[in-house]
C-alpha cells in the first residue's frame, strides 16, 4: 500500500461523512425534517417502511428547490443558508453545513422531487453531483425526498441496525421532538402504510397543550406549570412538571434553543439545581422548555449532529435558567395546583402563564383569610417554633414560642434536639369540636387548602375545601414551612464566619489555585477566606459557622470544579441548606402529636403562603386533594 498522500474520491468522502451524520434511519429523518422547516414548510408528511431501512419518504409544502440547484444539492458543502462567516455566527436555520443530502445519497438510493411556485417540477437521482440525473416530474408545490435501501452499499453499517420496532421507536422520538419544536407545523407519520400520528398545527395555547398531551401524555400537562421568564436578550418559556411528576429516568426532558433540540450538560445542571429543593432523591424532572436568545450568543457548530451547543456567556445562561425555573417552582401555591386541575381554569389560555422578572424576592400572597388567623389568635393557637438561622427558636405564628433563649452560633448545628417540645406551651382549652368557622363562607372565599376538620392517626390533617377534601402530612408540611423561613432569615442577615485555629492546607493544580485567587470575592461572600500559599496550594483560614463541622477542603475543591465546568457553583449554598434542612426536620412537629383545629388551620394558612410547600425538604409530597367527583365515583353516586 502506498504511503503517498492522495485525494479521496467524492463517494468515499461522502460515505465517511455519513458515518458522522447518519447513525440510523432516525438520523436521516432528523436531517430531512430540519431541511423542511428551513424551507418554511407548514405541512410535513412522513412515510416509513420497515423502520426506515427500506423506505423513508418525506414531503413538505415549503418553497422548493430551483431546477438548476437540484444537482448541486448532492454536492458536499453546498447550501442556501450560509454565505459568509457573519451568517454562520448569526445562524438561525437548523441546517447549515450542506453535508446531509450528499451523505445520505452516498449510502442509499435517493430521489428528490421539487417544485417552486410558478415553475415546473423536476426530480434528481444519483449519489453525487457528477452522477445526478435530472428529469421532469409531476409534483405539487414543495419537495419530496425519498430514501430507499439505507446502507445497501455499506453492509458493515447495515448489520448494526436493530429490529424494525426499535428503529421505528427511535425515529418516532425524533418526529415527536420536531413536532414539539414547531407548533405551527402540521406533521403526519405513517409506518408500513398505516397512520401512526397526526399533529395538526397548533396556533393557541389550548391546541399547543393538546399537542404536548399527544407527545408527553395527559398526566404531564395536568401536573405541569406553564412559565415565561425574560431578561435582556434572553427568554425562556414552556412547561415544567411539578415535582410530584418526577421520573425514574430523564426520558421526558425536551429543551429547545431557538427552535433546535439540544442536549447540553450546562442546561441539565441548571435545571437540576432549580429542582434540587423539591425533587426526591434519584428522580428526574420533566419539562418542555424553549430558550430564545440572540443567535450570536450561541455556537451551534459544535457537534456533527448539532445536538450540543456552546453558549458564549455560559455563566449568564446558567444563572438565567436556574433563576427562572427556581422562581417558577417557588411561585406554585396550592391555589395554583388546584386551578390547574380544574378544566375550566385550565382552558382559559394565556391567563395561566407566569410572568416573572429577574427579581428573586419571594412572592407575597395576600392573606384573604384573615378571619381564620384571627380565630386562631383569639384562641391562643400557635405553630411550633422555628429554629432560626442564628440558632434561637422563633414563633411561627401567634402566641409564645417554646424556647426564646439565645444560642451560640458556633454550636448552631448541635442546638436542635431530635424532639422539640414545640407545642408544650400552646394555649389550652380549645374546643376540639369547633372544626369549621360558625359562618362558613361560600366556595369562592374558602382558602385553597380549606379548613381543618380533624387529625387522622396523629399524622395527617383532614381539611374540607371548596372542591372536596385535602389530606396533609403535618410533619412534612411544617418541615417545609420551617425550612423556607430559616432560609429567608439567613438571606436577610449576614453569614457569620469563624477563623480556624489551624488553617487547612489544600493542594490543587495551578489552574485551580489561580481560579480560587480570581474568585476570592465569591468565596468571601460565602463565608470562606482563602490565601494562596504556593503555585499549587491554598490555605483555608475562615469558614462559615454553620459549616463548622463540614469538610471544608472537599467543599472548596467541589466549588472550583463547578466553576471550571459551569462557570458557577452552589455547592456551599447546598451544604448550608442541607444543615438548615436537618434543623427543620428535627424542629418540625412530630407524628402522634395531637393538634387542635385552630393550630391545624394556622399550618394550612402558612402552607398557602410558603414557597414550594407542595414538597418537604426531601422531595416527598406534603398534601394531596380528592375532588367531589372522585369521591362520588367511590360510592357510585350519580350512576
Amino acid at each position: 500500500m502506498s504511503n503517498r498522500i492522495q485525494q479521496m474520491p467524492n463517494q468515499l468522502i461522502n460515505q465517511i461523512a455519513a458515518g458522522e451524520v447518519v447513525e440510523r434511519p432516525a438520523s436521516v429523518v432528523k436531517e430531512l425534517l430540519e431541511n423542511c422547516l428551513d424551507a418554511g414548510a407548514t405541512k410535513i408528511d412522513i412515510d416509513i417502511e420497515q423502520g426506515g431501512a427500506k423506505l423513508i419518504r418525506i414531503r413538505d409544502n415549503g418553497q422548493g428547490i430551483h431546477q438548476d440547484d437540484l444537482a448541486l444539492a448532492l454536492s458536499r458543502h453546498a447550501t442556501s443558508k450560509v454565505r459568509s462567516l457573519d451568517d454562520l455566527e448569526h445562524i438561525q436555520s437548523l441546517g447549515f453545513r450542506g453535508e446531509a443530502l450528499p451523505s445520505i445519497a452516498s449510502i442509499s438510493r435517493m430521489t428528490i422531487i421539487s417544485r417552486q411556485v410558478e415553475a415546473d417540477a423536476y426530480k434528481v437521482q444519483g449519489q453525487d453531483e457528477q452522477s445526478a440525473d435530472i428529469s421532469p416530474a409531476a409534483h405539487g408545490f414543495g419537495t419530496t425526498i425519498e430514501v430507499r435501501d439505507l446502507f445497501y452499499n455499506v453492509p458493515a453499517r447495515r448489520k448494526f441496525l436493530r429490529t424494525e420496532k426499535t428503529e421505528f421507536n427511535h425515529l418516532e422520538d425524533v418526529v415527536k421532538r420536531i413536532a414539539l419544536s414547531h407548533f405551527d407545523v402540521e406533521v403526519s407519520l405513517n409506518h408500513n402504510q398505516r397512520a401512526i400520528k397526526l399533529w395538526r398545527a397548533a396556533t393557541d395555547l389550548k391546541s399547543q397543550e393538546q399537542r404536548i398531551v399527544e407527545v408527553c401524555g395527559k398526566a404531564f400537562i395536568e401536573q405541569s406549570q406553564s412559565m415565561c421568564f425574560e431578561a435582556t436578550n434572553l427568554k425562556i418559556h414552556g412547561w415544567i412538571a411539578l415535582p410530584s411528576f418526577s421520573r425514574s429516568q430523564a426520558d421526558m426532558q425536551y429543551f429547545f434553543v431557538n427552535g433546535r433540540i439540544i442536549r447540553d450538560k450546562l442546561v441539565t445542571h441548571a435545571i437540576r439545581q432549580a429542582y434540587q429543593d423539591v425533587l426526591y432523591h434519584g428522580r428526574h424532572p420533566a419539562y418542555v422548555l424553549f430558550l430564545q436568545l440572540d443567535p450570536a450568543m450561541v455556537d451551534v457548530n459544535a457537534h456533527p449532529t448539532k445536538h450540543e451547543v456552546r453558549f458564549r456567556e455560559s455563566r449568564m445562561v446558567h444563572d438565567f435558567l436556574f433563576r427562572g425555573i427556581h422562581k417558577a417552582l417557588a411561585d406554585v401555591r396550592p391555589s395554583d395546583i388546584q386551578a390547574e386541575s380544574n378544566q375550566a381554569e385550565h382552558n382559559q389560555g394565556e391567563s395561566s402563564l407566569i410572568k416573572n422578572t429577574l427579581d428573586l424576592t419571594p412572592a407575597t400572597v395576600p392573606n384573604r383569610y384573615s378571619d381564620v388567623q384571627t380565630m386562631a389568635n383569639t384562641s391562643g393557637a400557635t405553630l411550633p417554633s422555628v429554629p432560626s438561622a442564628s440558632g434561637s427558636m422563633q414563633s411561627t405564628s401567634f402566641g409564645r414560642s417554646a424556647y426564646t433563649g439565645p444560642t451560640k452560633q458556633s454550636h448552631l448545628a448541635l442546638q436542635v434536639n431530635e424532639q422539640i417540645k414545640a407545642y408544650a406551651n400552646l394555649s389550652r382549652g380549645l374546643s376540639e369540636t369547633n372544626h369549621l368557622p360558625k359562618d362558613l363562607p361560600d366556595s369562592n372565599d374558602i382558602p385553597p387548602l380549606g379548613f381543618a376538620v380533624a387529625q387522622l392517626h396523629g399524622i395527617y390533617i383532614l381539611s374540607q375545601t371548596a372542591a372536596g377534601m385535602v389530606v396533609v402530612d403535618m410533619h412534612a408540611a411544617h418541615e417545609r414551612v420551617t425550612y423556607e423561613r430559616m432560609k429567608q432569615q439567613l438571606e436577610q442577615g449576614t453569614l457569620v464566619s469563624q477563623p480556624l485555629l489551624v488553617p487547612i492546607s489544600v493542594n490543587l493544580s495551578e489552574k485551580e489555585a489561580e481560579l480560587a485567587e480570581e474568585q476570592s470575592e465569591l468565596f468571601s461572600e460565602l463565608g470562606f477566606e482563602l490565601d494562596r500559599s504556593g503555585p499549587e496550594s491554598l490555605r483555608i483560614r475562615q469558614v462559615p459557622v454553620i459549616l463548622a463541622r463540614a469538610d471544608a477542603e472537599m467543599l472548596v475543591r467541589d466549588v472550583l470544579s463547578d466553576l471550571i465546568s459551569y462557570g458557577n457553583s452552589n455547592r456551599i449554598r447546598e451544604a448550608i441548606n442541607a444543615v438548615l434542612g436537618t434543623m427543620a426536620c428535627h424542629g418540625a412537629v412530630r407524628a402522634n402529636r395531637n393538634l387542635t383545629v385552630p393550630e391545624m388551620n394556622v399550618l394550612l394558612r402558612d402552607m398557602e403562603n410558603t414557597e414550594r410547600s407542595g414538597q418537604c425538604n426531601h422531595g416527598r409530597p406534603t398534601w394531596t386533594e380528592f375532588s367531589l367527583d372522585v369521591m362520588d365515583k367511590w360510592f357510585l353516586r350519580g350512576q
